[in-house]
């Protein structure tokens, strides 16, 4: 009987247990449809302004992205990784961790700055990176102004000389089940790559200011509309990783608990067989 107890103890948290993963999944259900709205508005808007910035720059002689397009030689590097800050979301935070220390190793003999975005990733790569700030508040409110005050501090730094290059590292939400870990470079500004016939495409407007004033109040916009883009994706991979491993997990519990129920049924059958042959062998015991 002790061995039913046991049994029976199993079944009970592996129920409690498949209530509250089952609870999470609907939760992150109900988020991830906000955060993938928020996402898909933004995403033409933001391919948008970057487009307009390289036909602008296109059609400007020299270097039209100023302090912001400097190619320096890449000695001092700042990854900024973009993690949750929350876990039981499967192997979203581990991927972006893991694509960091391979970048980490890429820039071997070079200076390799971390800045956290998320509490999981602070907590992972304080261990074997170098963190210069961590910003897991963004991950609790994120709006524009929280993330433009980190986008302006990250473009302080590459235009004072203390990094040559910043690289951001994120999942790129694509759908549901699917996140892709994404590398891009933030600063400094890659040249726009326009073909030789569409360098006059934009020679019939009137550019008031200049197109060079344009191009240069128009950088730091998209910079910040950028890493917002990031994060943004990143909270809409986080919730779709999250709904995901949940799901998988309220399936395996009732995959267990049913098997433990089976296996209680056959015990308690068999101390029930075992408990009738007793009264059975006594009777005749007493009868003989």
């Amino acid at each position: 009987m002790a061995n039913l107890k046991e049994i029976r103890n199993r079944i009970t948290s592996v129920s409690s247990t498949m209530q509250i993963t089952s609870a999470m999944k609907m939760v992150s259900a109900a988020k991830l449809k906000k955060a993938q709205d928020a996402i898909t508005a933004m995403r033409p808007y933001s391919q948008k302004l970057t487009e307009l910035l390289q036909n602008l720059s296109a059609t400007l002689e020299g270097n039209t992205g100023g302090a912001f397009a400097e190619q320096r030689p890449v000695n001092k590097v700042l990854i900024v990784a973009i993690t949750s800050n929350r876990g039981l979301c499967g192997a979203f935070n581990t991927n972006v961790i893991k694509q960091v220390k391979n970048l980490q190793q890429a820039y071997a003999g070079k200076q390799v700055d971390v800045m956290a975005v998320g509490k999981k990733g602070n907590d992972v790569l304080r261990k074997s990176c170098n963190i210069i700030a961590n910003k897991s508040y963004i991950m609790d409110d994120i709006t524009y102004e929280h993330v433009a005050e980190v986008a302006q501090e990250l473009m302080d730094k590459f235009v004072a000389g203390d990094y040559d290059r910043i690289e951001l590292v994120y999942n790129h939400f694509k759908n549901a089940a699917t996140q892709l870990v994404l590398t891009e470079q933030f600063l400094p500004l890659e040249p726009a790559q326009v073909a030789e016939g569409d360098k006059n495409t934009a020679s019939d407007y009137i550019f008031e200011p200049s197109k060079e004033e344009i191009v240069e109040s128009l950088i730091p916009l998209s910079l910040k509309t950028q890493l917002y883009k990031s994060v943004r994706d990143s909270f809409a991979s986080e919730h779709g990783a999250r709904m995901t491993a949940m799901h998988k997990a309220t399936d395996n519990a009732t995959d267990l608990r049913n098997q433990l129920k089976l296996t209680y049924n056959k015990a308690r059958q068999a101390a029930i067989t075992g408990e009738i042959l007793e009264i059975v062998g006594g009777a005749e015991a007493l009868n003989g």
